[in-house]
């Protein structure tokens, strides 16, 4: 399986997030990247596809706002990155908005996602990745990873949160729709619920989305991801979410993961895209799920078992000393 990456994702680096009451330092660093790249062989180069993907599932309004947010904020004469305090639950009304603040607010829905001064270019050259590994697998590959960062699946069509700025899984999934590689689905195996990924196809019957992830009764992102979100329109039955307790392991995971690949075969998918985490490892310090190394491979197996042309897009996992082993046994599980 080829691997694609670009240089330029790493030059995302914020200092700091809002977790959990207080300043921590932030958990999506660069590290990562140098983690999984040291166990994971040969990169190749990501090619350019321009702003129409991207725009294709992202509001304009909001990827202008993603663009200038930095500079606006040092222009409002505030150093460090750029982070909300104001966030509005009701009468959310995006324009005019004549403070940095203002706009920080309505585009986000946390408080640990800031925005650094290399935010931008990192998450176009992430989604740029995505894309071109959904190249690779449309030009004949079985099976591409995209080693994407800053991660995607928390970020919706106008909003950002949960370390993610541009949806990478939503932007290749869109992509493949209008190649006509479809029906097309999105299996989310991230610990948290991928809500952005969730919302962008909540109406689109022509994706299916299927995620396994903590329950949202416990963990985030607390208000998506119930076992009762099946869609909603024309997309009603096109979205199936499998919550499950803190501390599960392999053996309960992996019913879970027929139940989803099951439901995936059962609509009919004839290209995946899989939102891979490795923050369901056991010792993962902002999770509580307890899958093993050796599980990971297992994972890979089970879903490479299906047949299905895949693109993989990485998305979260924040042990960083066991990163790289833990995505390097999931892709083992595909060869």
């Amino acid at each position: 399986m080829k691997l694609f990456h670009d240089d330029r994702q790493a030059c995302h680096a914020p200092e700091r997030e809002f977790h959990n009451g207080e300043w921590a330092a932030y958990a999506e660093t660069p590290a990562r990247l140098q983690s999984i790249l040291e166990c994971c062989g040969e990169v190749q180069p990501v090619r350019d596809f321009g702003i129409d993907p991207i725009l294709a599932v992202h509001d304009a309004d909001y990827v202008a706002f993603l663009r200038e947010a930095h500079a606006n904020w040092r222009a409002a004469g505030r150093e460090g990155d750029a982070i909300g305090y104001a966030f509005p639950i009701r009468g959310r009304r995006k324009l005019p908005l004549k403070r940095i603040d203002a706009a920080l607010g309505a585009y986000a829905f946390d408080a640990a996602t800031p925005i650094a001064e290399g935010t931008w270019d990192a998450a176009y050259w992430s989604a740029q990745c995505a894309l071109t590994a959904l190249d690779d697998v449309a030009s004949g590959a079985r099976h591409a990873f995209a080693l994407c960062r800053p991660p995607g699946h928390h970020a919706g069509a106008d909003y950002l949160g949960g370390y993610c700025y541009l949806n990478n899984a939503a932007i290749a999934a869109r992509q493949a729709d209008a190649f006509g590689l479809g029906p097309v689905a999105v299996l989310d195996v991230d610990y948290h619920h991928g809500n952005g990924t969730q919302d962008i196809f909540l109406r689109d019957p022509a994706v299916f989305y299927a995620s396994i992830h903590a329950d949202p009764a416990t963990d985030y992102p607390f208000y998506w991801g119930h076992a009762d979100e099946r869609g909603e329109g024309e997309g009603t039955g096109s979205t199936l979410n499998l919550p499950l307790p803190r501390g599960t392991g392999w053996s309960g995971y992996a019913p879970t993961l027929s139940a989803a690949l099951d439901a995936i075969a059962q609509w009919g998918a004839a290209m995946l895209m899989v939102s891979f985490g490795a923050d369901t490892f056991a010792r993962d310090p902002i999770s509580h799920l307890l899958l093993e190394t050796g599980d990971f491979a297992r994972l890979g197996a089970a879903i490479a078992e299906r047949g299905l042309p895949t693109v993989v897009v990485m998305e979260g996992g924040y042990a960083i000393a066991e990163l790289g082993s833990n995505v390097a046994s999931f892709l083992s599980g595909f060869d």
